[in-house]
């Protein structure tokens, strides 16, 4: 394998393991990405869980119960990236959408 190859190699697989650590939050019952949280942070040192718009709450929600429930696991709270990102909504205007990043760490 060509060296070039291989680093093409070693930064999808970088990129793969990037998409893996986050948790993206959405409809489902909010225990469902408190559970899915920590299946990843058994894994992974750090997770973020990710929202935008209405779900931002719910994200926020999720973080506290990992940290509050889990107290003496050693989980705490890293970097927090608030924003916003520009959607097209389906009749063509566009609108600003807050975001928000959570980083959950083992300690």
């Amino acid at each position: 394998m060509s060296e070039e190859a291989q680093e093409k190699s070693t930064e999808v697989q970088h990129n793969q393991m990037q998409i893996r650590d986050a948790i993206y939050i959405g409809k489902k019952p909010l225990m469902a990405y408190v559970t899915s949280t920590l299946i990843q942070l058994a894994n992974q040192p750090t997770v973020t869980i990710k929202a935008r718009g209405l779900s931002i709450g719910r994200a926020v929600d999720v973080s506290q119960i990992i940290l509050k429930r889990m107290e003496n696991a050693g989980y705490a709270i890293g970097d927090v990236k608030i924003g916003s990102e520009t959607v097209q909504s389906e009749e063509g205007r566009t609108r600003n959408v807050s975001t928000i990043e959570i980083e959950i760490k083992r300690t």
